[in-house]
């Protein structure tokens, strides 16, 4: 290790090849906790490059633990957190409202490690208890058309270096490696990025791939369409920028759209907009989220389409019932 970190102290970067040995031997956990937080900072200072990404993402998935879900036409919604926002759990909200529409959604997620609550945190508060075996996974995928990935259970690299994430408080690279690694491979992600070069390092990525991809990047920092301010949405065939009235909705605050302080006050706003009892702000990112992730599925010949089938899945109670049915299973 000592070597590549003076490589990398001397303005080097990796290959893609290096890349791939080091995270395999970071999840091996060939190295101390003082020599991999020494790694990390490297990618604090400067931006992962393109080599760098793919070999990271290639090891994380040669090593992921095998799942064989029912779901060729799945979906997962997903943000890179690290926005700085503490915004509420969008992403994760949106899931259940697509769910309740019909759509098949294989969500990945993980504990906060640069927020006070990730999508695995808010689960895990309301009782969902996390699982990585194939058959189970199924069940949920066919009861309530969703099923969540919890990372650390797929991936051991995350496993191992997870407390030193938290401990850190800071957006790391592993910020970035959490959306493209999702071991169920949907045909369609929405990843949320919270700035553009790293959006761009995405697209560059994903455009080889045969699955659909749409990227969105609030141009205030979020990393998700927040509604605060126009967002840029990038997909294989271009990208254009929306304001929130574009997408149908008025603009927000962030104060509107706030976490809690703790995972409970935050599981309990969660709870609140699936019941229908959300701010209207609350629910206008939630639903401008699901009618993009909806669209970007191509089932659907209009988005304002999507947006009727968004409000009918929130406030008909659907969303929640696929929320139930995952929780109580």
């Amino acid at each position: 290790m000592k070597e590549i970190l003076q490589y990398l102290f001397n303005h080097h970067t990796l290959s893609k090849s290096e890349a791939k040995a080091m995270m395999i031997e970071i999840a091996q956990n060939k190295f101390n906790a003082a020599e991999v937080t020494a790694f990390i900072s490297v990618f604090l200072m400067r931006n992962i490059t393109l080599n760098e990404l793919e070999g990271f993402r290639e090891a994380l998935l040669q090593m992921a633990v095998p799942v064989d879900l029912d779901a060729s036409d799945a979906i997962d919604i997903v943000g890179t957190g690290g926005d700085g926002k503490n915004t509420i759990n969008i992403s994760t909200l949106a899931s259940f409202v697509v769910a309740g529409a019909g759509q098949k959604v294989t969500k990945h997620g993980n504990y906060g490690a640069s927020t006070t609550t990730g999508s695995s945190n808010v689960l895990e508060e309301l009782g969902y208890q996390f699982k990585n075996n194939t058959e189970q996974l199924n069940e949920d995928l066919n009861r309530a058309n969703i099923c969540f990935l919890h990372a650390p259970y797929f991936h051991p690299a995350l496993q191992s270096v997870g407390l030193l994430r938290k401990s850190l408080g800071l957006r790391t690279f592993f910020n970035l490696l959490g959306p493209l690694v999702n071991p169920a491979k949907p045909q369609f992600s929405m990843i949320g990025v919270y700035n553009l070069e790293i959006a761009r390092i995405y697209q560059y990525l994903l455009q080889k791939e045969k699955r659909e991809f749409i990227l969105v990047h609030g141009l205030d920092g979020y990393d998700e369409i927040s509604l605060t301010g126009d967002s840029k949405i990038i997909t294989k065939s271009g990208e254009s920028i929306y304001s929130a009235e574009d997408l149908g909705f008025n603009p927000v605050t962030l104060e509107d759209i706030k976490a809690g302080n703790s995972i409970q006050e935050t599981a309990k706003i969660f709870m609140n907009i699936l019941k229908g009892k959300g701010s209207e702000q609350q629910n206008s990112v939630v639903l401008a989220n699901v009618s993009t992730a909806l669209y970007h599925t191509g089932k659907f010949d209009t988005y304002e389409n999507c947006l009727l089938l968004a409000r009918e899945s929130l406030q008909s109670g659907k969303a929640l019932k696929s929320f139930e049915l995952l929780i109580n299973a």
